[in-house]
């Protein structure tokens, strides 16, 4: 099965094309890397894939439907860069945000909730920094927080933009042990590096 189907896709930054006709058929299930050098175009095809950035030309479509018919089924990892650590919040309502899609925007997090939200940072080794402001964190601690707020939306697909990028050797394993029990659980995983 097709999870993933990118027609004649085109991207571009202000009238300007960075990515032109792209086509690719990514199964379901599958581990998918994109890799390339900086400035390729390899984040802009992962948010064009996840809705971020609007379509110049062509379509995608995840398991035959549109972005806003299945984006609970999808998680994203940002680059580190983009994110604002200085934003007052826990690391356990930052996990909580994963489960919002599913939750729906006026209910708030149940016992249910918060239980996956933990479970999530245990799988990552963040725990025990669950109280703690995301400011007061390493960088590999941020990045294991953050993908434990994608694994809180189980979703059916993850895009990783960069998970790699400027971690420990612990967050580096942590990343590597994570990605390796979503393949066993049959998600599909598309990672740029």
């Amino acid at each position: 099965m097709i999870a993933i189907d990118i027609h004649n896709v085109s991207v571009a930054y202000k009238k300007t094309p960075v990515l032109w006709s792209i086509d690719a058929e990514l199964a379901s299930g599958a581990f998918i890397g994109i890799v390339g050098p900086n400035g390729s175009g390899k984040s802009t095809l992962i948010k064009a894939c996840t809705g971020l950035i609007p379509l110049m030309s062509g379509e995608i479509k995840f398991y035959g439907k549109n972005i806003h018919e299945v984006r609970h089924e999808i998680a994203y990892l940002p680059q580190k860069e983009t994110i604002d650590w200085d934003f007052p919040i826990q690391v356990l309502d930052v996990v909580l945000m994963g489960t919002y899609p599913k939750l729906g925007i006026f209910k708030r997090p149940s016992k249910k909730e918060i239980n996956l939200a933990k479970e999530c940072l245990h799988k990552v080794g963040m725990l025990e920094f669950m109280k703690r402001q995301i400011s007061e964190l390493s960088g590999g601690q941020q990045q294991r927080v953050f993908l434990a707020r994608a694994l809180a939306q189980e979703a059916k697909i993850y895009f990783l933009d960069e998970p790699f990028s400027a971690v420990d050797a612990v967050t580096e394993e942590t990343i590597i042990q994570v990605i390796q029990d979503l393949k066993k659980e049959g998600k599909t995983i598309v990672v740029v590096h």
